[in-house]
């Protein structure tokens, strides 16, 4: 499907140069004397050379149709992880350096959606939150209410996140995958 080069947006997938590449960062530019073009950081998606260029408005790039697929994370195997097709049972190993620092947040049965194409994985999709426990924290001191400050604190899976001061070892707490950021109290 082809894109024009204004509507290209951070996290498509595009052919540039007969290289499958990830949109990584856009920034709009506009010089006095030329028309305005957006400058494109990119990454290749195989061997994660990244790549600087721009695209003025006019200019057209082939988007990438990833296959978005459910698999269950199944275990660790040297350097690779192990998930399972949730429909056809297939077994696929991906690379824990394809995962950066979400692989913390794995846990055996997990739900992720791999991103592949032409058979060929691409990009792992975890889940937005994750409910821990809080293994070890600073104990609550009588009188301290939910105001700016917070803690540290160390969560089952060995996470180090910062946290209101009322909440103690023990508890379980939301956490944004992405950031590592508390969200709320677990309800469960």
């Amino acid at each position: 499907m082809k894109v024009m080069g204004n509507a290209i947006r951070p996290g498509m997938v595009i052919q540039y140069k007969d290289k499958l590449v990830l949109v990584t960062n856009i920034a709009l530019r506009t010089p006095g004397n030329l028309r305005a073009f957006n400058q494109v950081e990119m990454q290749d998606v195989v061997t994660g050379v990244k790549y600087n260029d721009r695209f003025a408005s006019t200019d057209t790039v082939e988007r990438v149709r990833l296959d978005q697929t459910n698999y269950q994370y199944l275990y660790e195997e040297g350097d690779n992880l192990v998930f399972m097709n949730s429909e056809n049972y297939e077994q696929v190993h991906i690379a824990k350096s394809m995962l950066g620092e979400q692989v913390d947040f794995l846990e055996p049965n997990m739900t992720v959606e791999i991103e592949s194409y032409e058979g060929r994985p691409l990009g792992v999709t975890m889940p937005e939150y994750a409910t821990l426990e809080i293994a070890e924290t600073e104990p609550t001191v009588k009188g301290q209410t939910a105001s700016g400050s917070f803690k540290p604190a160390t969560l089952s899976n060995g996470v180090r996140v910062m946290i209101p001061p009322y909440l103690a070892q023990g508890e379980r707490i939301v956490v944004r995958i992405a950031d590592r950021e508390y969200i709320e109290r677990s309800k469960d």
